[in-house]
């Protein structure tokens, strides 16, 4: 992968993000500047989204620990423990807030 082409599947990674929050009606702001996505939450606590793109990677952070991610058969996987991005973003919203949102 070149730099554009990661450059090109995080920007289609964070316009789902954000998608998928505004339909879903979760109390959840996002804000991105730059490569970073951030999502805070009502009670203050946040998620951030990094690209890293020396690394072609995607990282997030939670409370709990951060996770980097490789684009893999069209899906970004952490490299540590082989769970998906959004499915394990969306487990982190719900721990996070109790704010439901699913990714399709």
């Amino acid at each position: 992968m070149n730099d554009s082409q990661f450059q090109q599947l995080a920007d289609e990674l964070y316009q789902t993000i954000e998608d998928c929050i505004e339909e879903s009606g979760a109390d959840v702001d996002y804000d991105q500047n730059g490569g970073l996505l951030t999502l805070e939450f009502e009670n203050r606590s946040k998620l951030i989204i990094n690209r890293q793109q020396p690394l072609h990677q995607v990282w997030l952070a939670t409370l709990e620990n951060g996770h980097h991610y490789d684009y893999v058969d069209g899906k970004w996987i952490d490299d540590r423990s082989g769970d998906e991005f959004l499915t394990f973003l969306s487990q982190a919203i719900f721990k996070q807030s109790a704010e439901k949102v699913t990714f399709d």
